[in-house]
Formats: C-alpha cells, sequence, structure tokens
C-alpha cells in the first residue's frame, strides 16, 4: 500500500510544452538527493543516512520505469552509504590519521578506471541477457560507475567528483530519454555540483 502510494503522481505540470509527471517518491528522493549532496560538499556526516533515504525512494522509481541496473544500485548505495558513514566518522587513512580528504596516487586512479570499465561490462552484459530493458549499457554505465563514485567519496578522494560529474552527465540523457523529467533537472543540478564539489575539496585539501 505504501509503494502504491509513493508511485503515485505528486504534481504534473508542462514547462515549453513538454509534460513532467513526478511521483511522491520521485520527488521526495529529489528532495533528499539535493540535501545529500550539500552536505557532501561541507563533509558533514549527515550526508549518509540522506544517501540512504533517497536511495530507498530512487530503487522504487527506476524500477518503475524498468532501469533495473539504476535501480539495483540503489540497493548497493545503501550498503555503502552505511559504511561510508562509518568511514566519516571512524575511518583513518593509510597514514593511521582520521580519514580527510586527499588525491589519489596514479596507480589508485588506475585501478578505478579499470574497475569502472570491467564494472559496466559486467553490469551491461546481464542487464541485456537478464532483463528487459531497452538501454542495458546506457543504464549500464552510470551504474558502474557510481559504485565507483560512492566508495571514492567513502574514502574523501577527491576523484570522486570527477567521476560523479561523468555520471551525471550520462543520466540526465538517459532519464530524459525515459522521461523523468524531475530527475533529468536533478541530475542536471547535480553535474554543476559536482564541478562546485571538486573544487570544494581542492580548497580543503590545501587548507
Amino acid at each position: 500500500m505504501l509503494v502504491g502510494l509513493l508511485n503515485r503522481p505528486a504534481f504534473s505540470v508542462a514547462p515549453f510544452g513538454w509534460p513532467m509527471v513526478a511521483s511522491w517518491a520521485e520527488t521526495a528522493g529529489a528532495v533528499l538527493g539535493l540535501a545529500m549532496v550539500v552536505c557532501n560538499l561541507r563533509v558533514n556526516p549527515l550526508a549518509w543516512p540522506l544517501a540512504i533515504a533517497s536511495s530507498a525512494l530512487y530503487a522504487l522509481v527506476f524500477w518503475d520505469a524498468r532501469l533495473y541496473g539504476d535501480a539495483g544500485l540503489q540497493g548497493l548505495f545503501i550498503a555503502i552509504a552505511l559504511w561510508g558513514w562509518w568511514q566519516w566518522l571512524r575511518g583513518h587513512g593509510e597514514d593511521g590519521r582520521p580519514l580527510r580528504v586527499h588525491a589519489l596516487a596514479p596507480r589508485e586512479r588506475g585501478l578505478a578506471l579499470g574497475a569502472t570499465a570491467l564494472l559496466w561490462l559486467v553490469i551491461g552484459f546481464a542487464l541485456a541477457r537478464g532483463t528487459d530493458t531497452d538501454v542495458p549499457w546506457w543504464d549500464a554505465f552510470p551504474t558502474a560507475a557510481s559504485i565507483t563514485g560512492s566508495v571514492l567519496l567513502a574514502r574523501k578522494a577527491i576523484e570522486n567528483w570527477a567521476v560523479w560529474l561523468a555520471v551525471n552527465l550520462v543520466a540526465v540523457g538517459l532519464f530524459a530519454f525515459k522521461g523523468l523529467w524531475l530527475t533529468v533537472v536533478l541530475y542536471a543540478v547535480f553535474a554543476a555540483m559536482s564541478v562546485a564539489g571538486w573544487h570544494a575539496w581542492q580548497a580543503r585539501r590545501t587548507a
């Protein structure tokens, strides 16, 4: 009953002649997602419980849109968010000091890129063979890269913002194709916030 209520339309508008219908789950998930990124910019641990709530709501949104990769990703996001929350509160860097904003070494960047490429192939193949999605590889890229971005964010690596920028730009096109217009606007804002996050964390690193 609750799922049915959350999937009901919250509002419907038609800016520039484009119909935009958003469910209660999409609306609430978008608001919580924005609050989460603001907290990430400020390195505030409150970002992680907000991420958990937003992910739970977006799992309903994406499943209804047949974006199964993104829907399944939300469960993984929740697990990573619990780990990230702990990392930000109790985690330590390789030097044994409390975890702080830092940049990856070249080798670590290469590993992150390689892991993302491998995840994209595995997830894309699984979606193409095991689901009725009409955009398996398009759906798979933000799914794979979001896993990388979440892990880097949890470890306070500056490069997480570059990953999120790529995810958000690809996601804008994907969600526009699916008619999730509120989420298109949200991810366009996320893309701009990714750039702001990069600069904000660079300032923290050099402060």
